[in-house]
C-alpha cells in the first residue's frame, strides 16, 4: 500500500524527519516506510518479547511494496516543543529504567551479523547488543507520566549500551548549551542533576559514570556527521532544519559548552 492509500485508509501519524507523512494508524495497526533491516529487526523485536520484554511494537508483517506493519502502541507522545510533562523528573527517571530494560533483554539476543543495521548513528566501537540509538521523546510512548514504551527502532545498529544511554542523554538532560534548548525545551531545566537521576535510573556503574560524560561528546558528533551527510545528500528537511536553528554555528556551541562543562557533569555523576 503507498502512503497515499494509507492516507485515504488510516490516520496520518507523526513519523519524525526521516518519515514526515509516510506514517498511518490503521486500527490496531501502524503501517510505515520498513528500513533495510527490516527483516532483521522484525525477528529481534520478537526475541525482545520472548525474552519479557513487552514495551515495544510487535512486528505483524512486511508488505511487498517496501512497507511493514507493527502493532499500534496507545498512550502520549510528546512533539517539539517539548511540553513540561514529558520533562519531568518522574518522567526521566521512567525512560531511565525502560532503556536499562530493554538492555538487559537485548543483552541476551544474538544480533544478525549480516542484516543491514544502520550506520547512520552507530557506535563507532561496535558492540555485541543492538542498542536503539533514537530513545528521543519523540520515539517514547507516555501512559499516566511514565515512559511504557519505545517505538521507532529504524536506527537500530550494534553497540554499547554506554553509548546508547549518551544517546539517550543528549535528549533527555538535554546535554544542549542553554541557548540551543530554549528552541525545544521548557526552561529551567537542570542538566547535571538530570543527567544523575537518569545514570541513577539506568542503574550505571561507577566506571561507567566516568565515561559518560566523553561518550556523550562521541555521541553528539556522530550526530553532527548525520547531520552532515544529509545536508550533503540536498535531503530537504535536513538542510531547513539546520538553516531554522542555527546552522554549524549551533553545533559548534554545543559542542563547545560540552567540554566546557565536562568536569561539572562529572563531577555530578560522581559525587
Amino acid at each position: 500500500m503507498t502512503s497515499e492509500a494509507g492516507a485515504a485508509q488510516g490516520e496520518a501519524l507523526n513519523g519524525g524527519m526521516v518519515n514526515a507523512g509516510a506514517v498511518f494508524r490503521r486500527g490496531s495497526l501502524v503501517e510505515r516506510p520498513a528500513p533495510p533491516a527490516a527483516r532483521a529487526l522484525h525477528g529481534h523485536l520478537r526475541a525482545l518479547e520472548e525474552h519479557g520484554f513487552d514495551a515495544a511494537p510487535t512486528p505483524v508483517r512486511l508488505t511487498a511494496d517496501g512497507r511493514e506493519q507493527l502493532t499500534y502502541i496507545p498512550g502520549d507522545v510528546a512533539l517539539p516543543p517539548f511540553p513540561r510533562w514529558v520533562m519531568t523528573e518522574d518522567a526521566l527517571r521512567s525512560v531511565g529504567s525502560l532503556l536499562r530494560r530493554l538492555h538487559d533483554a537485548n543483552s541476551a539476543i544474538t544480533v544478525d551479523p549480516r542484516a543491514a543495521w544502520s550506520q547512520a548513528l552507530a557506535d563507532p566501537e561496535g558492540g555485541t547488543m543492538l542498542c536503539h540509538n533514537d530513545v528521543c521523546p519523540d520515539n517514547v510512548v507516555f501512559r499516566d507520566g511514565r515512559a511504557a514504551a519505545l517505538i521507532d527502532f529504524d536506527l537500530a545498529a550494534p553497540g554499547r549500551p554506554l553509548w546508547d544511554l549518551a544517546m539517550t542523554a543528549r535528549y533527555w538532560a538535554p546535554m544542549l548549551d542553554p541557548e540551543s534548548a530554549a528552541a525545544l525545551y521548557p526552561a529551567g531545566l537542570d542538566v547535571p542533576r538530570r543527567l544523575r537521576l537518569l545514570a541513577d535510573s539506568y542503574g550505571l556503574s561507577p566506571q561507567q559514570r566516568a565515561e559518560l560524560p566523553g561518550v556523550i561528546e562521541q555521541a553528539t558528533a556522530s550526530c553532527r556527521a548525520f547531520v552532515a551527510d544529509r545536508v550533503a545528500d540536498g535531503d530537504p528537511v535536513y538542510t531547513q532544519a539546520l538553516s531554522e536553528h542555527g546552522g554549524w554555528q549551533r553545533w559548534d556551541r554545543i559542542q563547545e559548552w560540552l567540554v566546557a562543562h565536562r568536569e561539572v557533569f562529572m563531577t555530578t555523576l560522581l559525587d
